[in-house]
């Protein structure tokens, strides 16, 4: 979307953002010229998702000798807000990717390092395969993996939040293994076995194929890798993650209010101008949503500067650091400070901009709700109401932030 204030949203994260940025800027310009036809109609993002790959945004955190650009997490949370504003679908499908590609640049096991940035810089995509819905235990998992007679290694169960995994070509999962413990492992999606089922039911992120994947003695294609291996920092990357794609969709609340209010013709005798666009009170209630947008960006770019630092201190580490390790705890906190503040801003500004607008800014062909639709949603992947007093404990008691958190019934 053009519009005179496209570029109010903060200064560039470096020197070199713009220059980055700039190959993706068009496709982003098409993918929001059909954003609200592609949620009414359910339509598929697997076309935009390859041109991405293509332009190399899957690769952008990889080094350069992988075919990336060595690109911050600064650098690329404000990219993925930018993509969020044109369509927080594309950001949250390719979430499971760029969580996979930070534990790879973190890890620990050089081998299994450079095997995965290999893969990865030949254009491989990922999806996520950790959550499971029933009534395990937390902290347990029902998918199994095991040797055949053969010794190879297979897997079986069922997974949910599998997001993405419709545009990915692999998936990484989780499962217990026949020592009783639980490892990541790698699964190639169009391997004998696996089965996808687009059946994520929720009312936003509807096109991120968020939904149920099936293993039936399917091959494993990487070997065993302990769980506790898995970056330390993860849960705030996971975490932050969201919280850009929140901020784009704010973004896009913005501008889209400010695109119908310029359009819209028709007035109120009670209103103060014979023209909407020159009413005060209508264009104070878009500057409103603007600075919402303005502090979501802002907070989430002061997080990111955090994990950041965290990011680098794992580099020098030359190790994935543990949950209870300072900069992990820090970086937690502070992404626990923004989740609150970023949220609320959000969820204010895909409402507000209502109301700048005409009963007509409801239509459904428009599908303005789709930025409510899918902020809420986002929003309720994290319990946020815990946020608040992760930060309090640690301030009034000195509690870490607890470690990464599983789902499920109480044993």
């Amino acid at each position: 979307m053009s519009t005179p204030a496209s570029n109010i949203w903060g200064t560039a994260p470096s020197a070199r953002y713009e220059q980055l940025a700039a190959p993706f800027r068009p496709l982003f310009a098409q993918v929001l010229a059909q954003a609200a036809e592609a949620d009414q109609s359910r339509a598929s993002l697997a076309a935009v998702i390859q041109q991405l790959n293509a332009l190399g945004l899957p690769r952008w955190r990889l080094p350069q000798s992988y075919g990336g650009h060595g690109a911050t997490l600064v650098e690329l949370f404000t990219l993925l807000a930018e993509l969020s504003a044109a369509d927080s679908n594309i950001t949250q499908a390719l979430r499971g990717h760029f969580g996979f590609c930070e534990d790879v640049l973190s890890a620990k096991d050089l081998a299994w390092r450079a095997r995965w940035l290999d893969r990865l810089s030949q254009g491989a995509l990922l999806s996520p395969g950790s959550t499971e819905v029933g009534s395990q235990a937390r902290g347990d998992f029902e998918t199994r993996l095991y040797r055949d007679q053969a010794g190879a290694l297979r897997i079986s169960g069922k997974k949910y939040y599998t997001t993405g995994a419709l545009y990915s070509d692999l998936i990484s999962t989780i499962a217990t293994f026949e020592d009783g413990k639980t490892y990541s492992v790698v699964v190639d999606l169009k391997a004998p076995g696996v089965q996808i089922i687009d059946d994520w039911n929720g009312f936003g992120q509807r096109l991120t194929a968020s939904g149920t994947c099936v293993f039936d003695n399917a091959l494993v294609e990487d070997d065993l890798r302990p769980t506790d291996q898995r970056f330390g920092h993860g849960q705030s990357f996971y975490q932050l993650y969201h919280l850009s794609t929140l901020a784009g969709i704010a973004r896009c609340a913005a501008l889209s209010g400010a695109e119908e209010l310029r359009k819209r013709a028709r007035t109120f005798t009670t209103g103060n101008a014979d023209v909407a666009s020159r009413d005060v009170q209508l264009l104070q209630v878009i500057g409103e949503v603007a600075s919402q947008a303005y502090a979501a960006h802002a907070i989430t770019q002061q997080a990111a500067q955090r994990l950041e630092h965290t990011a680098q201190a794992v580099i020098v580490a030359q190790q994935a650091l543990q949950d209870d390790d300072p900069e992990v705890a820090l970086a937690e906190l502070e992404v626990c400070l923004a989740v609150n503040p970023v949220v609320d801003a959000t969820l204010a500004a895909t409402t507000a901009l209502f109301d700048a607008l005409g009963a007509s800014a409801t239509a459904s062909d428009k599908a303005l709700d789709r930025l409510w639709r899918n902020a809420r949603t986002l929003a309720n992947h994290n319990p946020r109401v815990y946020k608040s007093r992760i930060v309090g404990d640690y301030l009034v008691h000195g509690v870490l932030p607890p470690g990464q958190w599983r789902v499920g019934v109480a044993s």
